[in-house]
């Protein structure tokens, strides 16, 4: 199989990349030419520069192709650049689905979020489940439905394309809790927000084998939920507690944690910062939650994830291993 990666200097792409090659494919991985190539040093991926919304350069890149994984994505939560994150997540996703459109590749598999299917107020829903909330809790929320949005309206129109939806993303090299690992491995991380906040959780490395499962098995304009399960941020320092012998960090007030974001919110926008809390943090830490079902994915896909205990393990033993 000949490949074609966007996001592959990413962490979920590079992960991808390295498991394609692996097993013994070609790829092909989109970049920007300021992109830190540092994930992929290790790979033989032909490098192909260019923005996510430059149809030529993805038209390029798809010659020859059988596969399309579209992982590219602006991934933050906070004070974001709005028309940026459009730009890529929104325009960038129907410019890779129009390229591999007129390439006419065999397969495109896109990688969504269980964040589309909206708050589930800690329902645990499947794939049937239809957003019964109407407004978005944030802008990367608004952006990736309206991109799952424009996937589903090319696989209507006949474009092989499967949709994987993954739970909360982690890996030794996670760039967004992998920080906050690192510091409680380091017995720094005293307190934190949210104890009773479920989080779903799939391993990198089991995303990878779901999105290249999905090449052979899954069907074109089905979604397939990813997650090895969920737990509360309580129960996950516990569990890590247990492992390491490291306490768990203490909890910081609810009411505290509110007028920090509060606070903070405005002085971002005045400084062009991002703060450790801000209003849309704080509404995701208390006010939101999104349980899913993956037994589709272990049934169609024959998806067999790593256990949320497993995963948070084998973390910790990688990041030890490295500190």
């Amino acid at each position: 199989m000949k490949a074609f990666v966007t996001g592959a200097n990413g962490f979920t792409g590079s992960h991808l990349v390295k498991a394609l090659e692996q097993q013994g494919n070609s790829v092909v991985g989109l970049v920007r030419k300021s992109s830190n190539l540092e994930r992929l040093s290790d790979c033989k991926v032909q490098l192909v520069y260019g923005d996510i919304t430059d149809r030529d350069a993805l038209q390029s890149a798809m010659t020859g192709v059988d596969t399309v994984f579209h992982t590219a994505a602006y991934v933050e939560l906070g004070l974001v650049d709005a028309i940026q994150m459009e730009r890529v997540n929104v325009e960038g996703t129907r410019a890779v689905m129009e390229a591999a459109q007129s390439s006419g590749v065999s397969k495109v598999v896109y990688c969504s979020t269980i964040g589309v299917l909206g708050d589930t107020k800690g329902q645990v829903v499947d794939e049937t489940f239809q957003r019964t909330q109407a407004d978005f809790s944030s802008a990367y929320d608004r952006t990736k439905y309206q991109a799952q949005q424009i996937v589903d309206e090319f696989a209507a129109q006949g474009l092989p394309v499967v949709s994987v939806l993954p739970s909360g993303i982690f890996g030794a090299d996670d760039p967004h809790f992998g920080p906050v690992m690192q510091q409680f491995l380091k017995g720094r991380l005293k307190l934190w927000a949210g104890g009773d906040r479920v989080t779903g959780i799939v391993h990198v490395d089991d995303l990878v084998a779901a999105m290249i499962l999905a090449v052979e098995k899954g069907k074109p304009g089905e979604h397939y939920i990813i997650s090895a399960g969920d737990l509360t941020t309580r129960e996950m320092f516990n569990l890590l507690s247990q492992e390491t012998g490291i306490p768990a960090p203490s909890e910081a007030p609810k009411s505290i944690v509110r007028l920090a974001g509060n606070l903070l919110d405005p002085i971002g926008h005045l400084l062009k910062w991002q703060p450790p809390l801000s209003r849309e943090r704080v509404h995701y830490i208390y006010d939101r939650c999104v349980r899913v079902d993956a037994t589709k994915a272990r049934q169609e896909l024959g998806w067999q994830p790593r256990s949320v205990p497993e995963t948070l393990r084998e973390i910790v033993g990688t990041m030890k291993a490295n500190l």
